[in-house]
């Protein structure tokens, strides 16, 4: 029985509902799309036991149950794989978040809505699966240096930029103060992600408890609040 690598998702899709609430059927992939799939989620597995430069193409065909060909078929090389596995799940992780921060722009409840984005945000990027990744990509970056400049490009750079877009809304609304967004973007990501981000990477994928997560998120707000908010001192 193949490994899953709780990254990336199995099975048949389903459709949700139809028309007058009659729930659609699931979507049934067809051969080549399980193939495909099997590949990727092998090729995730044996990523994160082996690492990049530890993983081959024949353990990757192997552990999918297909041909080396048929890995071929789909990818022309480990190096496509990988990059297709780290980018695909970024775009997972990240797009939701990102999308919170149009919401956030719109809001009357700063203090509320920016403390519970905080606390997402913590969680999201300290998920294991995120952090096994980032972890695979900083050890590969000497040989695949293209994919960690993607990799900081769609995720910590591109949420720096969603986050300072946030933050001149809402300056633009009269809720903060502040004279570069993109440096109040930066600050936030630090005082909410800064320690948990770099103890998780070196120690573990699970250094500290949800209740311990939340409290740091909650304490960078307050300290980011206390610097760019509209009542401060």
């Amino acid at each position: 029985m193949k490994e899953s690598s709780g990254i990336v998702d199995a099975g048949a899709v389903d459709a949700g509902a139809g028309p007058g609430g009659r729930r659609r059927p699931p979507v049934t992939e067809d051969r080549s799309t399980r193939k495909r799939r099997a590949i990727v989620e092998a090729a995730t597995v044996l990523f994160l036991r082996h690492g990049y430069l530890g993983t081959s193409m024949d353990q990757i065909a192997a552990l999918a149950a297909v041909s080396k060909p048929t890995v071929y078929k789909f990818f022309s090389d480990k190096a496509q794989l990988f990059t297709e596995i780290v980018l695909g799940t970024l775009d997972r992780v990240g797009d939701p978040f990102r999308a919170e921060l149009s919401v956030l722009a719109e809001t009357d409840r700063l203090a509320a809505d920016l403390t519970q984005l905080g606390r997402r945000y913590i969680a999201t990027v300290t998920q294991p699966p995120v952090l096994q990744l980032r972890r695979l990509v900083i050890g590969a970056s000497h040989q695949l240096p293209g994919l960690a400049r993607a990799y900081y490009e769609s995720a910590p750079d591109q949420t720096m930029r969603a986050l300072a877009s946030c933050f001149t809304q809402l300056a633009a609304r009269g809720l903060l103060q502040l004279a570069d967004a993109q440096v109040a973007a930066s600050h936030f990501a630090f005082l909410v992600l800064g320690h948990a981000l770099d103890k998780s990477l070196f120690c573990g994928d699970r250094p500290f408890s949800d209740s311990e997560l939340a409290a740091q998120a909650d304490a960078g707000v307050s300290a980011f609040l206390a610097i760019y908010g509209r009542d401060r001192g």
